[in-house]
């Protein structure tokens, strides 16, 4: 596909995912950087995503926002990077992708805004319990090098990134497999270039602000 592919995000933002992802794939991507308070929502962004938040991509004519969708949406376009497994062994790729999209970030992001999940709201909140959640996640990887088989997919991008994310916002326990985990999918050469970018672009985003 020979469509320009453009990402619009913030460098110290979910975007951080998104352009982890895009150097895996490694195709040319423009980057267009927002403004928390003012171009994030102004008319020409919020056409692209009335949500007013980023990231988001625009490749030829298609729109893709929330950061699970993007990852997968990029590991199909370009399946010569072999960053999903094979149609039809999916399963699990399908599983965990969305189980970070939804159990994690919702159960993470709920216990750093200090809302607790009573016994008799477990039910409810589609999750049950932070500690519930990671149980699970810890057993998956206690086990397994990557998250969906035999090697490192996109899902692996999303779940390290929340990962390494949480446990700096002590949101999520330093448990050793965590670590292991984060450290050796974080050790990656494209995550080492994504990282730079970003810490660059929101350095030079302080001096002119």
């Amino acid at each position: 596909m020979n469509e320009t592919l453009t990402f619009y995000t913030h460098p110290m933002s979910r975007g951080r995912i998104v352009r982890w992802m895009l150097e895996e794939v490694g195709e040319p991507y423009e980057t267009v950087f927002l403004d928390f308070l003012t171009t994030l929502k102004e008319e020409a962004y919020l056409n692209i995503n009335p949500m007013g938040k980023v990231p988001a991509i625009v490749h030829g004519d298609v729109v893709v926002t929330e950061c699970a969708a993007i990852c997968a949406y990029l590991a199909d376009t370009f399946p010569e990077k072999r960053l999903a497994p094979p149609s039809g062994r999916r399963g699990a790729y399908y599983r965990w992708m969305l189980f970070a999209a939804g159990p994690l970030e919702q159960s993470a992001v709920n216990s750093a805004l200090g809302f607790a999940v009573s016994i008799e709201q477990e039910g409810m909140s589609g999750y049950g319990t932070l500690a519930r959640v990671l149980d699970t996640l810890e057993q998956l990887l206690a086990v397994q090098e990557f998250v969906a088989g035999e090697y490192f997919t996109a899902a692996d991008v999303y779940i390290a990134a929340q990962l390494q994310w949480n446990m700096t916002m002590k949101v999520v326990d330093e448990r050793d497999v965590f670590i292991d985990y984060s450290t050796r999918m974080h050790s990656r050469a494209a995550s080492t270039r994504a990282a730079e970018i970003d810490d660059k672009a929101f350095e030079a985003l302080k001096q002119t602000s």
